[in-house]
């Protein structure tokens, strides 16, 4: 008996006594040492960056003896170029490595898996970043890490501005090799996905529609998401029997979404919105959905990004659109100064389905900010409350199961906030890697250019320029292009013309432009162009910025035709356009157009536009003409703030409305005045497919069309 017992640890031994440490210095030599490699080996990647790299593993480890691809140096191994790892083999651990300047084309970063066939069992990326690896054009969609096979393991890791298409994080469930799969996402640091204009911008996707019946078994726990607001779901679950537990979710627009398959477990998280507008919860579909002892701080989401949205069912609902909710239990939660959560959510003329046999118990309820703790699109006759705990001050009329009492459980549970938060975040992410993605002030080189040669070479070059036109008169036979932080201003009391041969736009901003006009006077009846300034054609994935104020533009499209301003191509997207204080006169030429993007997917091209107390008279043109397409429902934007705006004589073709808003999210127009403007004809027309939240106030219509609203719009006047 004594020699079977000491068999293992002699052949443990001698595994260990013979594994080796090598040095590869290049992709050939990793690949050579791959295939050479024996359990317990460990192999270095010398530091330095590789560039343009294939690197698959399928080593074959033990438990007790992984093989080990480790970075020489942690961080010091720059993955680059069009580059990915792929990992097929078993008991392999990789480490260390950095991935940034780079893209992978339509392949995912990291994978678990060889080319189709060979798939991870028990293997682990740990200690390793993403950071901007970023395919060239946003619509070319692509995974960072997709998941195949059992038994796998993401931990330490930070992922960074991920911005073109696709879930950053997906778990296959193709085939019965890959179910039931025991995955574990941990401790992992999730940051700064900025909204992507369209869906697929999870950060973590577990199975897809077509194989939501499916368990996976996946464990979501101890990771900190920070600013995910690609889309609506932060995490989205589609499969059965996963669990999120003891995550942080700070200031993130979306929500935890139990999307499809039943009997998943949502437990002990924090979702500290900080009243960030869009900051949500956690969405319940499906069958035997637990959310329990979460902690939703300060969550200002409404809709579906409430900070709990329960939603209503399709009748005999096929598993990839809307299964009602039953036997969920929601129990043991604190919502402390949130909105209100929403129950029966999405109610409409399909999802006519309440939930029903669903436990809301022991949860505390803490607002002094909103008149009321919950709201209810539908029968709530298959909820049961129980032992809820409401602060005294809340005004709602509440049903049984609801008790106004002692504050003090709620205040408890948030003076736990600080220490959690500060202990996730430590544990979270590769522990070299700076998580801290504050910009340096900006640097502004000052540029006086009295012509077009000293314009053109101000723009070319690398660092942010504040640009003075001293000169009268710019003639152009190409447009300016904007892929930097740019400002330009006028000197003097005159008008600086520009003019040009034809040319899509005087300006085009690409990706990572930043264009400001400043104190900017303008005579555009020289410029043979489509636009004055248009986003790229080539769509990159970075958003643009464009900001126009304390302006003066006059005469565009007045000797040859234009359309518009401002023109946005498919697919490219603007964080902001923002038009302050400016004055425009004589445009034979519209001011916004954004209407090409006509797929129908819920996509757009800015999201947030203000326009504010600008004059814009004599104006031949649509003056907003914004379309987002489709029933889609996993976006925010486009958001539009029109307001303090005086408009006189501004006219369109008599089909034409002077602004027309389809499928827009939120706008509010307040405070203009529109004299002598579309008389006769369309004044505003508003369009939704989706929900929507549209306020007219305090407007002046003088002489001017009409306004054709639908349910969506809310007139108020004093």
């Amino acid at each position: 008996m004594y020699k079977l017992l000491l068999f293992p640890v002699i052949l443990l031994t001698s595994l260990i006594s013979t594994a080796n440490t090598i040095l590869v210095r290049n992709s050939e030599e990793l690949q050579e040492a791959e295939k050479k490699a024996k359990p317990g080996d460990i192999i270095l990647l010398k530091n330095g960056t590789w560039n343009n790299v294939l690197l698959r593993l399928n080593a074959k480890g033990t438990e007790s003896a992984p093989v080990s691809f480790r970075a020489e140096t942690a961080g010091k191994v720059i993955i680059s170029g069009q580059s990915r790892l792929e990992i097929g083999g078993s008991y392999i651990v990789v480490e260390g490595l950095l991935f940034t300047n780079g893209f992978a084309g339509k392949q995912p970063v990291i994978t678990f898996r060889s080319g189709k066939d060979q798939i991870a069992s028990h293997c682990r990326v740990t200690n390793t970043v993403i950071d901007g690896f970023n395919n060239p054009g946003r619509m070319e969609e692509n995974n960072w890490v997709t998941f195949y096979g059992k038994n796998n393991r993401l931990d330490h890791c930070s992922f960074s501005n991920k911005l073109n298409l696709g879930v950053l994080l997906a778990v296959i469930l193709d085939d019965e090799r890959s179910r039931e799969n025991q995955h574990s996402i941990d401790h992992n640091y999730f940051g700064y996905r900025i909204p992507l204009a369209s869906n697929g911008g999870e950060m973590i996707r577990v199975g897809v529609s077509q194989h939501c019946e499916f368990n996976s078994n996946t464990k979501i726990t101890a990771n900190f998401f920070e600013q995910c607001d690609g889309e609506t779901e932060i995490v989205s679950i589609k499969s059965g029997s996963n669990e999120v537990t003891n995550n942080i979710f700070r200031e993130c627009q979306g929500s935890v979404v139990l999307r499809h398959g039943n009997y998943n477990i949502v437990s002990g998280n924090y979702f500290l919105g900080n009243n960030k507008p869009g900051s949500g919860g956690v969405r319940v579909i499906n069958k035997g959905q637990q959310v329990l002892n979460n902690v939703f701080y300060q969550c200002r989401g409404t809709d579906f990004r409430s900070p709990l949205a329960v939603m209503n069912g399709i009748p005999n609902s096929p598993a990839h659109r809307y299964v009602q909710v039953t036997d969920a239990v929601i129990s043991g939660n604190t919502f402390f100064e949130c909105t209100p959560a929403t129950f029966c959510e999405g109610s409409d003329a399909e999802r006519t389905l309440p939930p029903d046999q669903v436990t809301v118990s022991r949860n505390n309820f803490y607002n002094t900010r909103d008149s009321i703790i919950y709201k209810s699109y539908d029968r709530m006759d298959g909820i049961l409350f129980s032992n809820n705990l409401v602060n005294l001050k809340a005004r709602q009329q509440l049903p049984g199961g609801f008790t106004k009492g002692n504050d003090a459980p709620a205040k408890k549970a948030i003076s736990m906030i600080s220490q959690v938060e500060k202990k996730t975040r430590l544990g979270a992410g590769a522990g070299w890697y700076n998580k801290n993605n504050s910009q340096p002030a900006i640097s502004w080189k000052q540029v006086n250019c009295p012509d077009l040669l000293s314009l053109t070479k101000a723009l070319a070059s690398h660092t942010p320029v504040a640009i003075r036109l001293t000169g009268k008169e710019y003639k152009t036979d190409q447009p300016l292009l904007i892929t930097k932080r740019v400002r330009i201003s006028s000197t003097g009391t005159g008008y600086t013309a520009f003019s040009s041969s034809p040319i899509e736009s005087l300006f085009i901003i690409g990706g990572k432009g930043q264009l400001q006009l400043d104190k900017l006077r303008l005579d555009a009846a020289g410029l043979q162009v489509s636009s004055f300034i248009s986003s790229s054609k080539n769509a990159p994935s970075n958003h643009f910025n464009l900001q126009l104020s304390n302006s003066q533009i006059k005469n565009l499209g007045k000797q040859f035709p234009a359309m518009s301003l401002i023109f946005a191509n498919k697919s490219m997207v603007a964080g902001s356009i923002i038009i302050r204080h400016c004055t425009f006169t004589d445009f034979n030429a519209g001011l916004l157009h954004m209407t090409e993007e006509k797929d129908n997917k819920g996509y757009y091209n800015a999201e947030k536009i203000v326009i504010s107390n600008n004059s814009i008279t004599n104006l031949q043109g649509a003056l907003l003409a914004i379309y987002r397409g489709g029933n889609d429902e996993s976006t925010m934007g486009p958001d539009l703030a029109f307001s303090n705006n005086r408009l006189e004589n501004c006219n369109c073709e008599s089909t034409t409305p002077l602004i027309s808003l389809y499928g827009v999210q939120k706008s509010q127009l307040d405070k203009n005045l529109f004299s002598n403007c579309n008389t006769g004809n369309i004044l505003i027309t508003y369009e939704d497919v989706v929900r929507a939240m549209h306020r007219l106030k305090n407007n002046q219509f003088i002489n001017s069309g009409s306004i054709r609203k639908n349910e969506f719009v809310r007139e108020e006047n004093k």
